[in-house]
């Protein structure tokens, strides 16, 4: 399946330009959470009709509009458009809100509106509110491989022809709660700069969140970035592998043995914060490269292995790229992306 838009919402701002320069810049310590900046929350045209809604759906219905805006398609495509949202823990920092105020007030005193965007598909309801569209919709919460899942059921919908346009995407959040129970259960990191290429036992981590969406459809003449080509296995060896080495998945040290000899290596988790989602944003750079036919460095260089690092920003020939991530149960997942 073709990529025909892309969305973007992370700590840095949001847009393909704010990424662009977020990849040229590399690292910039962002503090103890990688959260997106309230301001960025604040666009009163697209948010119009979801003024109540809390900053999870925000960042997922801002991602989304922006992967429709981006492919230039419009409104024509709205009635074959359908949507598949990825999210790992869903809009947990309103639920905890809601189990407070049930603590605190009584079930007779608790807002309806709270409870109803405490739902995990409330999100994707106001993205196709928002984006008026008349496709299916569907939410996938999962806690390894969310965004993964979302691209493989967005190609089996895509070839049942059950919708030509899919905006397929992830959103997570930061929450009180979350913090509370990484700083219990996992390491952060206390310079605020995540070491991907360590790959240790016991990796350290900065929570982050955001939202992040692609436009995909089978219509190669609406290709704008890329082909996803498969969401399995590593089929043979890409230009570039980006890691997902971001400290959320406890022992990372079987990255280092499925690498192969000289293949050129990247993280972006540095710059997006630690997410089971990252995924996703990891291809949304990825498929910018493939676009520009440009390697970004990556954000922190740290080299114990002595892998092959992309250590510098040059344009280069990039034909694909591939995005690999292990999760908690040493599952690998992997999503490759061609021109």
């Amino acid at each position: 399946m073709y990529i025909a838009g892309m969305g973007i919402i992370f700590n840095r701002g949001r847009g393909l330009d704010i990424l662009e320069k977020a990849l040229e810049d590399g690292w910039v310590n962002s503090g103890s959470v990688y959260g997106v900046p309230e301001e960025v929350l604040k666009d009163k045209i697209v948010l119009k009709d979801a003024r109540r809604a809390d900053d999870f759906s925000k960042m997922a219905i801002l991602a989304a509009h922006d992967a429709l805006a981006d492919s230039g398609l419009g409104e024509k495509i709205k009635p074959k458009l359908g949507i598949i949202l990825a999210t790992a823990f869903g809009p947990h920092a309103t639920t905890f809100r809601f189990l407070d105020d049930i603590l605190n007030f009584g079930d007779a005193q608790v807002s309806p509106t709270l409870f109803s965007h405490s739902v995990h598909n409330a999100a994707v309801s106001y993205i196709a509110s928002t984006l008026q569209s008349r496709g299916p919709t569907l939410t996938i919460t999962q806690f390894a491989d969310s965004f993964q899942q979302a691209l493989i059921l967005a190609d089996s919908w895509l070839e049942e022809k059950r919708c030509e346009y899919i905006l397929v995407g992830s959103v997570d959040q930061v929450g009180k709660v979350m913090e509370y129970i990484v700083s219990q259960k996992l390491k952060f990191a206390p310079d605020g700069k995540i070491r991907s290429f360590n790959f240790s036992k016991e990796p350290e981590c900065i929570p982050g969140e955001g939202s992040a969406f692609f436009l995909v459809t089978n219509n190669q003449k609406d290709k704008k970035y890329c082909a996803i080509s498969g969401v399995t296995s590593l089929k043979e060896k890409p230009d570039l592998t980006i890691l997902d080495s971001d400290g959320f998945a406890g022992d990372e040290s079987l990255y280092r043995e499925v690498l192969g000899k000289g293949t050129l290596v990247s993280s972006c988790a540095p710059i997006f914060g630690s997410m089971l989602t990252l995924s996703s944003f990891s291809a949304v750079a990825a498929a910018l490269m493939l676009k520009k036919q440009k390697f970004y460095a990556s954000p922190v260089r740290e080299n114990p292995h002595n892998l092959n690092l992309c250590v510098e920003n040059k344009a280069g020939k990039i034909n694909s790229i591939s995005c690999l991530r292990y999760d908690c149960n040493a599952k690998s997942s992997i999503i490759n992306l061609r021109n």
